[in-house]
């Protein structure tokens, strides 16, 4: 059996779930990556906000940024071995990805592209399953199969 992976991802988390004639292996990556704060028009003391008491909000996109671009390539340096890769999730990021893929021109194929909802380990690893396994050897037994 070729490597084949299934990835569900969001800004927050990502769960790789690798198939392989070794078997099953699933890695969940946190992102650590904040939502971006707002800027409000006051400060906790009720006095207007200065210029020089929060980052610019352009430096503060940058960092935000900059933290999902480590994110993105802590998600790609683990779908390296894949053969085929199945991306799905519930908003941006698996975009985010595929650009960040194509831009950087790496050789990772993406064969299937989807939106869902969010989901559990277990439900991404029946899904991945269900998509590259024939009826016969897919199994719902738990996080590590052997065909």
């Amino acid at each position: 059996m070729k490597t084949v992976v299934g990835l569900w991802i969001d800004h927050r988390e990502a769960v790789i779930v690798l198939l392989s004639r070794n078997g099953q292996d699933t890695k969940r990556i946190k992102s650590h990556v904040e939502k971006q704060l707002r800027r409000s028009g006051r400060s906790p003391a009720g006095e207007a906000f200065e210029s020089q008491m929060v980052p610019a909000d352009d430096s503060r996109e940058r960092e935000y940024r900059g933290r999902l671009a480590r994110y993105y390539d802590e998600v790609i340096a683990c779908l390296g071995p894949a053969e085929a890769i199945m991306v799905f999730g519930p908003g941006e990021a698996k975009g985010e990805l595929r650009k960040r893929i194509k831009r950087n021109k790496l050789d990772l194929r993406i064969t299937r592209f989807e939106t869902t909802d969010k989901m559990t380990e277990r439900q991404v690893s029946e899904k991945v399953r269900r998509h590259y396994l024939p009826l016969s050897t897919a199994t719902s037994s738990g996080r590590r199969t052997r065909w």
